[in-house]
């Protein structure tokens, strides 16, 4: 190959691995999600102050389980040994175990203990320092090694070394700093910071109540769907007997047993299905709640459908922005940043030290005198290398960052209302819808059976029934999920999880 390509061949190889990369990307990107979820008709994304917690509303299907490390409110601390036998689980029970044991609940809380901790260590430069000390020594110093030799005076010769001699000293000393406007500004800014602490341990505990609804629900979707799919079987099983009865009497073709037995044999198949979903369900709610590996536990209360009136958006709103703990964090934010950018600046100004010692010195501890000394230092900053203009800069810069991110949780807090306003109208709207069409598809599975039995028509009819009563059952299962979670997603929304979700459950 002549030296001329060389460049040409470089630069297509080269263009051929950057487009290999990009491929690569989007399929990593783009098709994860298409190929993984299945189902989700209905999300809120909830926020916490200090940090993104997205937390899903609707349990998405996917192959991929949320864990610990994606996000703390999937993890729990469990229990040591499993509670013998089986454990009946309630909804109430299961939110005050998750309180007291999951993942997010417990890292915010210590999260706010190191606040406290930071809030303390600022105090630490505005409290006087006073400590204590006793000195007895005994020394022999070397005149020569200070530099002290030969005559000081005609006639008098200085020794090479004096002593031995000894002293004691028993002295209590006090520091303290009289001003400072930087450590007065840094500590106002802490203790703004333990109650932005307080704040996001309350929006987690809501978190924690919203991702605890959520697997609830989930779990009790999952039961109606293994008694809806174990009542097909059965249904399928009795037309299966049936055809079989009438083939044998000839008065029903070949045709009409197959076609009832491969029904038969779908809706084992959905029995099993669903059954292994809801064991992964109930896996899935003990992580969260934080119950011990192992333990058995059946769910003790049932989602029946309850009548939620609809709020005023507006009031909503108000509600929320007075309730919000991630609002409020972010608000205290905004004046910790304030605060800070305070300090920054006070890094030009003078501040003031005192220090005080008094003691008794002597010789011998028997033979002492009483000493003290006062001094006050002013300290004037000329020059610190650009130390101070570099801490204003980031202070403004973080001033910045909690305006933009007040401004957004606003926002996301009339994301959120809204959007939880407008999942609780359609879910109840399809709820009644979805109990409708349950009813009408039994009705005509009642008929289309009765004509099977008269001979008016094959077993294609009822088969088609089936399966229409199959889906209405399916549907109305989901629309009352997703109705009582929309419930949790508002009592979320308001700011109000811990107290709201309770009522909201039962209609209040």
């Amino acid at each position: 190959m002549a030296p001329a390509d060389r460049p040409t061949r470089q630069l297509r190889c080269y263009r051929a691995f950057l487009l290999l990369n990009v491929v690569l990307i989007v399929s990593i990107v783009v098709f994860p999600p298409g190929l993984f979820a299945q189902s989700s008709t209905s999300g809120v994304t909830a926020s916490s102050a200090g940090g993104a917690m997205q937390v899903p509303t609707s349990q998405v299907q996917t192959s991929l389980v949320q864990t610990s490390a994606q996000n703390p409110v999937f993890g729990s601390v469990p229990e040591a040994k499993p509670t013998p036998g089986v454990l009946p689980l309630t909804f109430s029970e299961a939110i005050e175990r998750a309180l007291r044991q999951n993942l997010a609940g417990l890292l915010s809380e210590y999260n706010t203990i190191e606040a406290r901790g930071q809030k303390w260590q600022q105090l630490s430069d505005l409290l006087p320092n006073v400590s204590a000390d006793v000195q007895e020594a005994r020394e022999k110093v070397s005149l020569e090694a200070e530099g002290l030799r030969g005559q000081l005076f005609p006639g008098l010769t200085l020794p090479r070394v004096i002593g031995p001699f000894s002293y004691f000293d028993m002295r209590a000393s006090a520091t303290q700093r009289v001003f400072d406007w930087k450590a007065i500004q840094k500590y106002r800014s802490s203790v703004i910071g333990e109650s932005v602490a307080r704040f996001n341990l309350k929006d987690a505990r809501d978190l924690v109540v919203l991702a605890t609804g959520s697997a609830y629900l989930q779990a009790i979707a999952g039961a109606a769907r293994v008694e809806t799919a174990q009542a097909q079987v059965e249904t399928a099983h009795t037309l299966y007997d049936k055809a079989v009865a009438q083939q044998q009497a000839g008065v029903a073709p070949a045709i009409d047993t197959l076609r009832a037995q491969v029904e038969y044999q779908t809706r084992q198949q959905q029995l099993i299905a669903a059954t292994n979903d809801f064991a992964k369900q109930k896996i899935s709610l003990a992580r969260v709640i934080g119950l011990a590996p192992g333990q058995e536990f059946e769910l003790a209360d049932k989602a029946p459908y309850q009548a939620f009136p609809i709020p005023d958006v507006e009031t909503s709103l108000q509600r929320a922005y007075s309730l919000r703990s991630d609002y409020k964090a972010a608000r205290d934010r905004l004046v910790a940043a304030q605060l800070e950018r305070s300090a920054a600046t006070a890094g030009y100004f003078p501040t003031i030290d005192l220090a005080v010692n008094y003691g008794e010195i002597g010789a011998v501890p028997g033979d002492v005198l009483p000493t003290y000394a006062v001094v006050g230092t002013l300290n004037i900053p000329i020059f610190q290398g650009g130390k101070v203009h570099g801490d204003v800069l980031k202070a403004e810069a973080s001033l910045r960052q909690a305006q933009a991110q007040m401004a957004d949780v606003r926002g996301q807090i009339d994301q959120d209302i809204r959007n939880a306003l407008l999942d609780l109208k359609s879910s109840s709207d399809r709820v009644e819808v979805a109990q409708s069409s349950v009813n009408l598809a039994e009705q005509a599975l009642t008929q289309s059976r009765d004509r099977f039995s008269a001979g008016v028509t094959d077993n294609l009819e009822v088969v088609q029934a089936q399966e229409a009563v199959a889906a209405a059952h399916e549907s109305f299962i989901s629309s009352l999920y997703l109705h009582n979670l929309a419930k949790v997603s508002f009592a979320r929304a308001l700011g109000r999880a811990e107290e709201g979700v309770r009522e909201y459950l039962k209609g209040k």
